[in-house]
């Protein structure tokens, strides 16, 4: 592979500015360099071949139809240097600190607002708020067992956060399957070089999951409950369940006892679950407390959970903190409840409630990136620099009928990896998805999942507008040198 005439616009996560490898990125590079374009290209059809043949898929909604698609992979990872993976890990595990005592707050006495340091009225009008979940402490005092943090770098080569997800986040399936499929395809540098494991992902979250059994001392019983095989993410919940060896169910496979015990229905009659990973939202979870006409939940489910008969990861209500706006919030959060400095900081936000930063943003629509607080997988954005005049009056007349709806980020030049493009490397922008587990205490996965605008010049690299993926290759430096 040539890299002489590779060029990146932005901060580049393998090549410096003057076309050399990061110390991080050289044996990589040297190795890739030995290889031709027919070599490459031969191990890309081998990983594609592979990845179809393991089922790794989401379901792309078009048109009234749900269409299966294999996840799109790059066989160059990206490469993180282990010293710099630890002080970002380090800032995810001070965020979800932060975030879970937020929400516990939130659902008791919300000194948080009484202090000042968070507006009421966001809160009033979030759509994640659930009131039947006031006065609840879930076990260990954790709301968001599960969160995957989205983190960017921007020109300055600097790692920023994006957004925190904390309902129900997906996409550790694609890492853990990505790091196999690199395996296949680069054995010889697994045996050489020094890359951090991420096997032990459904080990940990097994673990993080029987941490919350109402019946210590036993072995719990958990359950992972899908929606069915028409979600897009089915595929991630059949390998986590089959990786951890838990019970994969659907709604119609629980039921709850007048002794408020959740149950779970099998050949040999019903069976008491300890432990629910739900992958259905907190709409659908249980038709006696949200929407009556939900089929994919339980019935007298939250009754269960509020008895503490069962334990729920994600808790219900921890979405209250997945919301654009109040992510604004978390450097206060953690200076608030832990007396801390971001070690992570924010990308730069603008609140579209407030009507001074309202009307800056209304008249920079062209350049900035307009998110509304609740939407996922890149829908419902506006990108400033390639709108088009009509969009940005749409947005203008959205923002100004809903400005809680909406929050404004700066258009960052987000980094670049080299992707195997026909004739050679190309860059291509992406960001990074880390998963962090919650107990009693913190594990963060070693990397993450690195999503990538497989279209050049795309700032969009969500699998459901186009993007793919690449393995990540968090290096211990020292055995490098």
């Amino acid at each position: 592979m040539d890299w002489t005439r590779y060029r990146s616009p932005s901060w580049d996560e393998l090549m410096d500015r003057s076309g050399q490898p990061h110390p991080a990125a050289r044996p990589l590079i040297d190795y890739l360099t030995h290889l031709s374009r027919k070599e490459l290209s031969e191990r890309q059809a081998t990983a594609n071949l592979t990845a179809k043949a393991m089922g790794i898929t989401f379901t792309v909604y078009s048109e009234g139809r749900n269409v299966d698609r294999t996840l799109p992979f790059d066989l160059i990872p990206r490469v993180i240097p282990r010293r710099e993976w630890d002080l970002t890990a380090a800032g995810l595990r001070q965020r979800m600190r932060a975030l879970n005592l937020f929400i516990g707050d939130i659902y008791g006495p919300q000194k948080i607002i009484k202090a000042g340091v968070f507006p009421r009225e966001l809160l009033q009008d979030s759509v994640n708020f659930r009131p039947q979940c006031v006065g609840i402490r879930p076990p260990l005092g954790v709301w968001a067992h599960i969160c995957g943090s989205d983190l960017v770098r921007d020109g300055d080569g600097r790692l920023y956060a994006l957004e925190d997800n904390l309902r129900i986040p997906s996409g550790v399936s694609y890492m853990v399957e990505n790091r196999m499929l690199a395996k296949r395809v680069f054995p010889e540098l697994f045996e050489t070089s020094a890359i951090l494991p991420v096997d032990d992902y459904a080990a940990q979250l097994y673990d993080t999951l029987a941490a919350l059994s109402p019946r210590p001392g036993e072995v719990p019983v958990i359950a992972l409950l899908t929606p069915g095989i028409y979600n897009s993410a089915y595929f991630e919940h059949c390998f986590l369940a089959q990786s951890m060896g838990v019970e994969l169910v659907e709604g119609s496979d629980l039921f709850v006892g007048d002794d408020d015990i959740c149950y779970m229905r099998t050949v040999h009659g019903p069976h008491r679950v300890d432990v629910i990973y739900r992958r259905v939202d907190d709409a659908f979870l249980d038709p006696e407390v949200f929407r009556p006409d939900s089929v994919l939940g339980v019935a007298g489910l939250i009754r269960s959970w509020r008895a503490g008969k069962v334990a729920l990861a994600n808790a219900p209500g921890a979405g209250v903190a997945d919301d654009k706006v109040v992510f604004t919030y978390v450097p206060q959060m953690i200076r608030y409840y832990l007396g801390e400095e971001p070690i992570l900081p924010n990308v730069p936000s603008y609140l579209c409630h407030d009507p001074v930063q309202r009307a800056w943003v209304l008249d920079h629509l062209d350049e900035l990136v307009v998110k509304p607080a609740n939407e996922s997988g890149g829908y419902g954005m506006l990108i400033g620099p390639r709108s088009s005049k009509r969009q940005r009056e749409q947005f203008k007349q959205l923002i100004t009928a809903h400005p809680r709806n909406y929050m404004a980020q700066p258009t960052l030049s987000l980094s670049t990896a080299p992707i195997l493009g026909p004739q050679g490397p190309e860059p291509r922008h992406l960001d990074l998805r880390p998963f962090i587990l919650s107990r009693e205490d913190i594990h963060v996965t070693t990397g993450g999942l690195t999503r990538v605008a497989m279209k050049k010049h795309s700032l969009v690299v969500n699998s459901s507008q186009g993007g793919g993926a690449k393995d990540t290759w968090v290096v211990d430096t020292d055995e490098v040198a």
